[in-house]
């Protein structure tokens, strides 16, 4: 195992650019004093405000937390998910690759598990996000969400198997549970998060796909592009999601009106789901999806075309929808997020975590209730796209990143 000492500092580096479809801005983070904003960047949209104090810009608040950044596992092609086992091994997708790994404790990885479906692995597609069923113990079932190819195009899709490790690894008895409806022939936002509810629902986030047509259909009931999906673990339908009856709706429908969903963690205080997703140039948005709510895209939105032009209105509040709690402009780029409550960092208890693309960093976000109060980007001497963070077992917080030799790191305390 490679270790490399990341201190906690609040200078960053200059960023690289996104994949196609997230955040092309290029101009490098500044650096800001402690209880200034952490993001004093001219904005994407400067004429834009936001609807209340503290909805963008929170000031820095650092935990003054040395750390170091331990490599457990690399050569990985751009990993997408990680998602740990009861026996404190992990599982680990592999986007590009459209390939499932085993973690070793030992951070040794498998050959690929052998017994997933076919996965069209182009643009922001391949396999994607990754959850663990509640009841792995007793039924060894994992679940995963990728980019299915179908006859005029493509779809985000989740399936489950039943996991048999052990030197050939593989899955048994697979079943696609849930696909995304309509078919549209793109290879940009998929959306693709799986987590798993305190009732045993599985909630799955998705995107719009990008192309006009699909963002129109952000706001439509009658298909899942840019929705939050919430399914039972067989893919039957909850009898109280909000949609349920509803002649025209899809009775999966939880909530309406998002871009590309790629962050997503149950709060561990209220069992509510929170989500992020990109924006466009501008207006990355922390949302708390709820049943029949409509979260605007792309009606309202914090953000502006890559042209520069506005986005339909080019209004960010409209009666009826929903303000992000929170939002970043210009964007992070965000792609994975985990509540922290482990043990190895006291100081960073009750904090929401959620990895950066763009920026090559974990924005640590500091809550009051439902309030972001403030912000420190941690890892960012790392320098790579982090894709998906969680927090293990061992109350460390790992992540993978988003590269060509993608990485699997753990953050510890240091010394």
């Amino acid at each position: 195992m490679r270790s490399s000492l990341i201190f906690a500092a609040s200078a960053l580096l200059a960023v690289a650019a996104c994949g196609p479809g997230e955040a092309q801005d290029s101009s490098a983070p500044a650096v800001t004093a402690d209880g200034g904003p952490v993001e004093i960047r001219p904005a994407n949209a400067p004429d834009q405000k936001p609807a209340f104090a503290g909805q963008t810009r929170a000031p820095l608040k650092a935990a003054g937390v040395e750390y170091q950044v331990q490599v457990v596992a690399k050569g990985l092609d751009h990993p997408w998910a990680i998602a740990f086992l009861p026996d404190g091994s992990a599982l680990v997708t592999e986007k590009a690759a459209g390939r499932l790994r085993l973690l070793a404790k030992d951070g040794a990885l498998s050959t690929a598990v052998a017994g997933l479906p076919a996965v069209d692995a182009n643009g922001q597609g391949g396999l994607l996000g990754l959850a663990i069923d509640p009841n792995y113990a007793q039924n060894g079932l994992v679940y995963w969400s990728y980019a299915e190819p179908r006859d005029g195009g493509n779809g985000t899709a989740v399936a489950r198997g039943k996991l048999v490790p052990g030197a050939a690894p593989k899955l048994e008895n697979v079943q696609v549970i849930w696909r995304q409806t309509p078919t549209l022939a793109s290879a940009l936002h998929f959306g693709g998060r799986l987590v798993f509810a305190r009732d045993g629902a599985l909630f799955i986030t998705t995107g719009e796909r990008s192309i006009l047509e699909g963002r129109r259909q952000a706001q439509n009931l009658d298909g899942t592009l840019g929705k939050v999906v919430r399914i039972k673990p067989d893919g039957s339908i909850p009898a109280d999601n909000p949609y349920v009856g509803q002649a025209g709706a899809k009775p999966e429908i939880w909530s309406i009106g998002h871009r590309n969903l790629q962050s997503a963690a149950i709060n561990p205080k209220t069992g509510e789901l929170w989500t992020v997703e990109h924006g466009a140039k501008g207006g990355d948005e922390l949302n708390i999806p709820r049943a029949g709510k409509n979260y605007g895209w792309p009606t309202i939105t914090y953000g502006e075309e890559y042209s520069g032009k506005p986005i339909g209105e080019g209004i960010t509040a409209r009666a009826g929808l929903e303000q992000p709690i929170y939002y970043w402009d210009p964007v992070i780029a965000p792609s994975g997020m985990a509540f922290y409550e482990g043990a190895l960092f006291p100081a960073w208890k009750g904090s929401l975590l959620v990895g950066s693309l763009k920026d090559h960093h974990i924005a640590r976000l500091t809550l009051d209730g439902d309030k972001v109060v403030g912000e420190e980007r941690i890892a960012v001497e790392f320098g790579e796209r982090i894709r998906d963070v969680v927090v293990g077992p061992d109350g460390a917080v790992w992540a993978v990143t988003d590269e060509d030799d993608g990485k699997v790191i753990r953050i510890v305390p240091k010394g």
